[in-house]
């Protein structure tokens, strides 16, 4: 069956993403997705508190940042260490039974080098909500992963409850996390989305200043 699979989504784990739980729920449901992957930033600590959600398949990864890049290690509930190279990271979420993704591999800032892209990676984002220039990164990531013969999804990288759901995945798929990523492996899978509005990325910012702020009077 079908499935509407937003494959990247941050939580208030990340330091820079506040998504709660309540939230999380509410705009999955609203967006008419059946599931998430919580992707946050080089931690698993959302991982229990974000399990099983009401009526939602919840994907358990982690967004791993790399010396060459970021991954999405989907179906993991590992934290890896951050700073190692493509090579070293995907081994290791290979060895812990993990999908390997790059993520936003095009997108301006925090893309990655093609040269770097030639590693054993599962899959490709090939639209993520959040990326700049939107349209330019969807033709040039499409490209990539024709050229390197890598399945195509989409995500929201949503760091805020109002962006999920903006980019999804749709995997034609059981609805159970190990079926979920063999059919993602196997290409039966297919990008979908438009980008995030600029209110929301400016908001995005707002909270993050808020954030770092509070973070800081903590320490």
């Amino acid at each position: 069956m079908p499935l509407k699979l937003d494959l990247h989504v941050h939580t208030k784990h990340s330091r820079d993403a506040f998504t709660t739980r309540k939230q999380l729920v509410k705009y999955s449901l609203e967006r008419g997705l059946d599931g998430v992957a919580i992707t946050d930033h080089d931690t698993i600590k959302g991982l229990k508190e974000f399990d099983r959600l009401e009526n939602l398949l919840v994907i358990p990864g982690i967004e791993v940042t790399t010396s060459q890049g970021h991954v999405l290690a989907l179906n993991v509930t590992t934290c890896f260490k951050s700073g190692q190279s493509f090579s070293q990271t995907i081994d290791q979420i290979h060895d812990a039974g993990g999908l390997a993704a790059v993520a936003h591999p095009t997108t301006f800032f925090k893309g990655t080098s093609e040269e770097h892209l030639r590693e054993d990676f599962d899959a490709m984002e090939v639209i993520n909500a959040a990326a700049v220039p939107f349209f330019l990164s969807i033709r040039r990531n499409r490209k990539l992963a024709v050229n390197l013969s890598l399945p195509q999804i989409g995500g929201s990288d949503a760091h805020q409850g109002l962006e999920i759901g903006m980019a999804y995945t749709i995997v034609n798929s059981d609805i159970n996390v190990d079926e979920v990523t063999k059919a993602i492996k196997k290409g039966h899978v297919m990008p979908v989305g438009k980008a995030t509005p600029w209110s929301l990325r400016l908001r995005r910012r707002f909270l993050s200043i808020k954030k770092r702020w509070t973070w800081s009077g903590e320490t």
